[in-house]
């Protein structure tokens, strides 16, 4: 029976002498039929490693199984015939660290409780799930990720459904880390990445892939989200927020101030297991991903730091201040899409000069969509007036001018056509 469990099992005397162990416990404590466990000290062979996060050098308890151990072995109480210790990493004679749940029970004469004459030792082994656990960490939160270890029959081959996908990407790239040793670019990158990731995991998304200085992540898979729109927003937000911080320190230390672009877009998408037989990874493909990166493209046009699509928009428009940019055809697409700059939460407060740059900005857009080109461009100047690094209004000053030199003919929608991804 012994060897037929796949926990290990080990069974003592009333003394602690080992009297059997299955091949499993064995493993477990480093004995093997050269080396064996039987006549041994239980005591003796276990160690529990510290938990306590104070304790730097993660010392073993030597004596905190043998208190367990004893308590089993002369039991006051049922707590003490019945011990569970979930989460122990226990170290065994070789050195060897495990993840085990331990249990540790009296092993008594059924007419007699307080007649015992053993103890029995049940180790089981989490290592593979902690491993699997610290995994998914690093894609997803604890609590989405115990969400889909709890639903084990979760169907991932593949199905459609609405989420938000967030891309964001880290301007300049290139020229920021030739300035760089190969050392100081691995650093920077792994601080950055870890609050930015952080800003992903507080409102519920997952990281779906790292691409050289880029992230994408996606709400509401793998599983639904009612409000995924308005997360991925709250996360591009905290996002924003936490490159202050992160520029700050760098400034505080002497270094160059990093910026990104941030594409937002809520559509159907595919999302499921996607790969060859040899190498699978869980993602999300369709047009409503590829929209979101264009749309972080188009921020560097723009010369803003989050753009949203008008799906996103529409999904969280009591929630957010934006300033309406454009209607866009994206490359390769023949629908337009509207694009916003994300400016700030409904209840943020934002700065007066603001609030006007965003009215004049929508005076002059009714203006231009009017084929008013004239008129529409003193709206724009007088934004570069309050602000002149604003490269929106720039862009539509050179669109006025391009248009009164040659207007447009027949049924124009002020659909802009992009060239470039």
């Amino acid at each position: 029976i012994l060897r037929s469990l796949t926990n290990g099992v080990i069974s003592t005397d009333k003394n602690g002498v080992i009297l059997a162990a299955n091949e499993k416990a064995k493993d477990l404590l480093g004995f093997d039929e050269e080396n064996p466990i039987e006549g041994q000290m239980m005591s003796e062979l276990v160690e529990i490693k510290s938990k306590d996060i104070t304790d730097k050098t993660n010392a073993a308890k030597k004596g905190e199984f043998s208190e367990w151990f004893d308590r089993a072995l002369h039991p006051r109480d049922k707590k003490e015939r019945e011990q569970y210790y979930p989460d122990q990493t226990i170290i065994s004679a070789a050195g060897e660290e495990h993840s085990v749940n331990l249990s540790i029970n009296s092993i008594s004469d059924a007419a007699d409780i307080t007649n015992v004459y053993g103890a029995l030792v049940v180790m089981d082994d989490i290592s593979d799930e902690k491993r699997l656990k610290s995994t998914m960490y690093r894609y997803m939160n604890q609590e989405l990720a115990e969400q889909l270890l709890e639903k084990g029959d979760l169907e991932l081959g593949g199905e459609r459904r609405e989420v938000s996908v967030l891309f964001s990407d880290i301007r300049s790239y290139t020229t920021l880390t030739e300035k760089l040793q190969a050392e100081e670019v691995v650093s920077m990158l792994n601080e950055y990445f870890e609050s930015m990731v952080e800003a992903i995991f507080t409102h519920k998304g997952i990281l779906d892939k790292y691409i050289g200085d880029a992230i994408m992540a996606v709400f509401g898979t793998p599983f639904p989200l009612k409000d995924h729109a308005w997360k991925s927003v709250q996360s591009a937000l905290d996002m924003r927020h936490r490159l202050r911080e992160f520029n700050a320190k760098r400034s505080l230390e002497g270094k160059e101030a990093i910026r990104i672009g941030i594409g937002l877009n809520s559509d159907y998408v595919i999302s499921g297991n996607i790969g060859s037989s040899k190498r699978m990874e869980f993602t999300a493909i369709g047009d409503g991903v590829n929209l979101s990166s264009r749309l972080e493209g188009a921020s560097k046009q723009y010369g803003c730091d989050i753009v949203i699509s008008e799906n996103t928009y529409r999904q969280c428009s009591e929630h957010i201040i934006v300033r309406e940019l454009d209607r866009i055809r994206v490359k390769g697409k023949t629908q337009p899409v509207g694009v916003y700059e994300l400016v700030e939460q409904v209840n943020a407060k934002i700065p007066p000069q603001t609030e006007q740059i965003i009215e004049l900005y929508r005076k002059g857009r009714d203006y231009y969509l009017k084929k008013n080109f004239a008129l529409a461009i003193p709206y724009f100047a007088t934004i570069l007036e309050l602000n002149p690094h604003d490269k929106a209004a720039y862009l539509y000053i050179n669109r006025c001018q391009h248009f009164l030199l040659a207007p447009p003919e027949g049924e124009w929608d002020g659909v802009w056509t992009m060239t470039s991804k």
